[in-house]
């Protein structure tokens, strides 16, 4: 198709290949008439949009992808001496609105608007979320002197775990919190550093095959191999 405009109607329900959408979107940019034209499809496509489906013909899904990539409006008809306006063809915005709810009723859901991501307003959780909320965490929890709370939370799905405090004091000056895994035969293995202030350490290493973990204070800012201290306390996981 030569004429750039005659892709509006496509555009507004995000009929074009990748090719046609960069070149129209150039278009785009420079032509306030195509812009106005394909607010007024969204508009009403997402008016329409808002009409719960009902259950369609098994053979009108295949028929409307088949058939949506000819869905192409006319031009619009310009006059360069008259002043700009917004033009909406009413058999165009009918049938470029209507592409939107018939691929939405083929496919058995209400219709949407294309231009909305809704996955883009959900932000993905946190490694330390996953742990937290999933649906096998174990939660071992001890009381430390002054107070304190300490509570290690595991997934043995995920294979991680999750050291969240309360009212910890900060480590000796030139230490730090140490994070250790028991492991049978193996001892207890380094599994990350918590500094002053942090309340949440994601460990490190496998902790869905230890026996139990534990807290430390070793020298900053490495921390230590093994455990030059006695712990500062420890969680004995459930074998099962």
């Amino acid at each position: 198709m030569s004429d750039i405009h005659a892709l509006s109607g496509a555009y507004a329900v995000d009929a074009l290949d990748d090719i046609e959408r960069a070149q129209f979107e150039r278009h785009l940019a420079e032509c306030a008439e195509c812009r106005a034209e394909v607010d007024g499809l969204r508009e009403a496509g997402g008016m329409l949009a808002e009409a719960v489906a009902t259950t369609p013909p098994p053979s009108l899904r295949d028929k409307v992808l088949a058939d949506i990539g000819t869905v192409r409006p006319l031009p619009p008809v310009t006059a360069p001496a008259a002043p700009s306006r917004r033009r909406f063809r009413p058999a165009t915005l009918v049938a470029a609105a209507a592409a939107v709810i018939a691929l939405g009723a083929a496919t058995g859901v209400v219709a949407t608007q294309p231009w909305n991501d809704d996955s883009q307003q959900q932000p993905a959780l946190s490694a330390v979320d996953q742990v937290l909320q999933a649906s096998d965490a174990e939660e071992y929890k001890q009381t430390l002197a002054g107070g304190a709370e300490a509570t290690l939370v595991r997934s043995k799905e995920l294979n991680q775990a999750v050291l969240v405090t309360s009212d910890m004091p900060p480590p000796p000056e030139g230490k730090v919190y140490e994070l250790w895994l028991d492991h049978e035969g193996v001892g207890m293995v380094p599994a990350g550093l918590m500094e002053a202030g942090q309340d949440q350490l994601l460990l490190e290493g496998d902790p869905a095959t230890a026996l139990g973990a534990g807290i430390t204070v070793e020298p900053a800012p490495g921390g230590s191999e093994e455990p030059t201290l006695p712990p500062v306390t420890l969680f004995e996981f459930e074998q099962t």
